[in-house]
């Protein structure tokens, strides 16, 4: 699993008491909550990405969450981010979820493909974006 001194954007996420369970620790449907903030807060700050008004957004298509560790309220999550796939309208990013003292606590993956607002056809990347992204390219990409 890869360290937090790896990723090429991290982004610190704090948790809240809304998201633990009866069990004491994160619900598993946060980690994709996590997933999503980490992804859509870099295309935002990053690469320009409107999403209120852009006529290219991003849809999920696939994702994948492996726990290895639980996560607990009120410790934040750091989240790291990297591309392992850059189509031209898609994108695979690899999401690792590190616990407050830094230690890896889930892996996994998300796919967006880059779409037309009106027509949810598959499009190109738009330039900002597609530049954001490459920065984020790992070796195994």
């Amino acid at each position: 699993m890869p360290t937090i001194d790896e990723q090429p954007y991290t982004l610190v996420i704090p948790t809240r008491w809304k998201d633990n369970d009866v069990y004491g620790h994160v619900n598993n449907v946060e980690y994709y909550s996590f997933f999503d903030t980490v992804i859509n807060t870099y295309l935002i700050r990053e690469g320009g990405l409107d999403i209120h008004r852009g006529t290219v957004i991003g849809l999920c298509v696939e994702s994948h969450c492996r726990y290895d560790a639980p996560l607990a309220f009120p410790e934040p999550v750091t989240a790291g981010l990297a591309v392992t796939k850059l189509g031209r309208s898609s994108v695979r990013y690899a999401v690792t979820l590190f616990d407050g003292a830094g230690a890896p606590a889930a892996e996994g993956w998300f796919v967006h493909v880059f779409v037309d607002r009106e027509d949810r056809r598959p499009t190109a990347i738009p330039d900002g974006v597609r530049g954001a992204l490459e920065k984020l390219v790992g070796p195994s990409a």
